[in-house]
C-alpha cells in the first residue's frame, strides 16, 4: 500500500457517521462522570470512524479478515468493547495503577460489565507478550503518558509481527492552541507535546516506518448536539486535511509499520 492510498482509507472512514451506541451508555452509571465523553455523541461518532478505519486499513494493509490487535493501554475499555462488537481479535492490557485512567483503578464498568480480560502490565515499558505476537497495536492516548516512549516503542517493535502495523490516535500537539492553553493555565496533564520532528525520529529509532500523518481536532464539539456535531466534525477533518489551520489542531497522529523481514 502506498501513502496516497493510506491517505484514501483514513479520509473514507473518518467522513462516516454512526448511530448512538444505546447499549454502551446503558453499562454506564450516571453518576460517574468520568464517563460522560462515553455518553457523548461526539465522542462516540469520533470513536467509531477511528476504529472503522483502523479495521478497514488493517484488512486491506494484511488482505485478510482474521487479524490479531492489541488495545496498549486500554483504560476504561471502550475501543476493546467497539472491537469486539466488530468480531476483531483484540487483547486488552494495561498498567496495574490506581488511578481511574486505568482498567485496574476503579472498578471499571466496561470491562466488568462485559467480561473483558485485560492482562495486567507492571513493568514501565516492557511487555509480557512473545515476539511477534500483533499484526496491530493501537495507542489511543497512551504513548504520552508512558515514561519512556523510545523503549515503549521498541517493545511494540517486538511484539509486531514482520509489517505489522501501529496506529497512534490522540497524540497531543506541539503547536495546538488548546494544549499550549492548557499550560499557560498551569494543566499539565500532557507532560510531552509532539511535533512531526519527533515522531519521525522516535520511530525511525525504534526501526519503525511512517505510512501516514495527519493533524485531527481544532474545532470544538463536545458541547453541540446532534446533528449539528457531525457538520461541524466534517468540517473539522477537511481544516485539519486541506488548510494551514491544521497546525494548531489538538492532536498529531500516525499509521507505522514495521520492516518485513
Amino acid at each position: 500500500m502506498d501513502r496516497k492510498t493510506a491517505k484514501i482509507i483514513r479520509k473514507r472512514s473518518f467522513a462516516r457517521n454512526h448511530d448512538f451506541d444505546n447499549e454502551l451508555a446503558g453499562l454506564l452509571d450516571q453518576n460517574e462522570k468520568e464517563y460522560d465523553f462515553l455518553r457523548n455523541p461526539v465522542m462516540q461518532n469520533i470513536y467509531l470512524y477511528q476504529i472503522d478505519y483502523i479495521c478497514d486499513f488493517s484488512k486491506e494493509w494484511f488482505n485478510r479478515n482474521y487479524i490479531r490487535m492489541l488495545d496498549w493501554g486500554c483504560g476504561k475499555g471502550e475501543v476493546s468493547y467497539w472491537l469486539k462488537k466488530k468480531g476483531i481479535n483484540v487483547t486488552s492490557c494495561d498498567i496495574t495503577k490506581t488511578n481511574v485512567t486505568s482498567a485496574f483503578g476503579k472498578i471499571n464498568q466496561i470491562i466488568t460489565k462485559t467480561g473483558i480480560d485485560v492482562v495486567p502490565l507492571t513493568h514501565e515499558y516492557k511487555l509480557p507478550f512473545e515476539n511477534s505476537s500483533f499484526e496491530v497495536v493501537l495507542s489511543f492516548g497512551v504513548l504520552e503518558h508512558v515514561p519512556n516512549d523510545f523503549e515503549s516503542l521498541k517493545e511494540i517493535n517486538r511484539i509486531l509481527t514482520p509489517n505489522g502495523l501501529f496506529f497512534c490516535l490522540y497524540l497531543p500537539y506541539r503547536l495546538s492552541y488548546t494544549q499550549n492553553i492548557e499550560h499557560l493555565r498551569g494543566s499539565w496533564y500532557h507532560n510531552r507535546l509532539y511535533s512531526k520532528s519527533m515522531i519521525k525520529n522516535l520511530l525511525k529509532s525504534a526501526d519503525l516506518n511512517l505510512l501516514d500523518l495527519w493533524h485531527r481536532a481544532l474545532l470544538p464539539k463536545k458541547s453541540l448536539g446532534s446533528p449539528f456535531f457531525k457538520i461541524i466534525d466534517k468540517i473539522d477533518n477537511w481544516i485539519c486535511n486541506y488548510s494551514v489551520l491544521k497546525y494548531l489542531a489538538t492532536n498529531i497522529e500516525f499509521v507505522a509499520y514495521k520492516e518485513k523481514w
